[in-house]
């Protein structure tokens, strides 16, 4: 399926999430992000964004107890950059695929 965000056509699954990595970019991330209610993006939130594009790019599984322990943000933190589903949101702005302990 195809969805236009911020100017370009990008392949999404039902629920959103880009299919392709290679077609993330800021201005796709911002457009996400506004969509998701997160906007705008803040450097907290950037932080984020690049250290899941790291991890997923390595494989490694991500759970919201690992992004507290990443040094990167705390739990709470990502709760409050990321209200209402934080790995989640977070995942689908990051143009990643949903991690898999996600509903």
């Amino acid at each position: 399926m195809t969805k236009n965000l911020a100017g370009t056509d990008l392949d999404v699954n039902e629920e959103g999430y880009l299919t392709d990595m290679t077609q993330w970019t800021e201005a796709v991330a911002e457009a996400i992000a506004a969509e998701e209610g997160v906007a705008p993006l803040v450097e907290g939130h950037w932080k984020v964004i690049r250290y899941l594009r790291e991890q997923q790019a390595k494989g490694a599984a991500l759970t919201i107890r690992g992004m507290g322990k990443s040094g990167i943000v705390t739990t709470k933190e990502l709760y409050d950059l990321f209200p209402g589903g934080p790995l989640k949101k977070s995942s689908k702005i990051a143009g990643i695929p949903k991690p898999v302990g996600c509903i």
